[in-house]
């Protein structure tokens, strides 16, 4: 039972086993439950914070029974997203989807120090650098809303 909940909620109710991209997967699962909920950014900010420790201790558990930062963990990019789509003056589609492909740039792209944080030991490692990217992708867009270049 204690298994099956740790992966429950590390492969993001298993949308971490895609075969394709399943940490898009897990984008796109983030960017659904934060549409289907909607609540102010302060709530989503302390939702992100419990979820990102719930994270750390669950990915470092599969992370020992599957190896160093397995692709089928996506709790990471789930909080990762949130963090892209906190504070945003508005929800239209245009931003969910611009806060989706920045959110997933940063994440592939890992500019520094996203790249060095990798090399942190266990969860710490999988969940920063998501994080990271959530917040390099949030301040994208914050400038872009503001200057006007996105309606």
């Amino acid at each position: 039972m204690r298994r099956l909940m740790v992966y429950g909620i590390g492969t993001g109710l298993g949308a971490g086993y895609s075969p394709i991209a399943p940490g898009t997967a897990g984008s796109l699962l983030a960017l659904i439950l934060f549409g289907l909920l909607p609540a102010a950014s302060v709530v989503w900010l302390l939702i992100s914070g419990i979820v990102f420790f719930v994270g750390v201790k669950i990915s470092t558990l599969i992370e020992c029974d599957k190896g160093e930062d397995p692709s089928l963990v996506v709790i990471d990019e789930i909080v990762g997203q949130w963090i892209a789509l906190l504070f945003l003056p508005a929800y239209p589609l245009m931003v969910f989807v611009a806060a989706f492909f920045l959110f997933r740039l940063f994440d592939i792209w890992k500019p520094y120090p996203i790249d060095l944080s990798q090399k942190l030991n266990g969860g710490w490692g999988i969940m920063i650098d998501d994080v990271l990217a959530g917040i390099y992708a949030n301040l994208v867009l914050q400038i872009i809303l503001r200057s006007g270049l996105l309606p």
